[in-house]
């Protein structure tokens, strides 16, 4: 989200961009940022130049990364997390996704994440959180 709206951590995620531009995510990614940039515009915190603007580059950002599909391993994986960290199923399925994509060596891959549970449950399983 912080590289499709402007946050406080915007500036310093536009600075990891820079830094790698290689993202991976989850396959639903795009529908959650896109959720929570109407979800903005609906609650009046963005006019509708922004909301396209915010959607045009989330379309380009979506363009441009590796997306881990929904696969089963993933979601026997997100199960797992459900069970032993305080997630909501989204998050689960994020850090599925990352281990995954980490080939089950978490220490491979840096996590970036704004959201504490997430961040907490991602340590904990061994990522180092940006």
């Amino acid at each position: 989200m912080a590289l499709v709206v402007e946050e406080s951590s915007s500036a310093d995620r536009r600075e990891l961009l820079r830094q790698d531009r290689r993202i991976v995510t989850w396959w639903g990614s795009w529908i959650e940022c896109a959720s929570a940039v109407n979800r903005l515009h609906r609650e009046g915190g963005m006019d509708r130049a922004e909301l396209s603007q915010s959607l045009e580059l989330l379309q380009r950002l979506a363009a441009t990364w590796l997306e881990v599909r929904p696969l089963e391993r993933v979601r026997r994986r997100a199960l797992r997390l459900l069970r032993v960290h305080p997630l909501r199923g989204a998050d689960a399925l994020q850090l599925a996704a990352a281990l995954t994509a980490a080939d089950e060596d978490p220490t491979s891959l840096d996590l970036v994440s704004s959201d504490a549970r997430l961040s907490t449950a991602a340590q904990l399983e061994g990522f180092q959180v940006v």
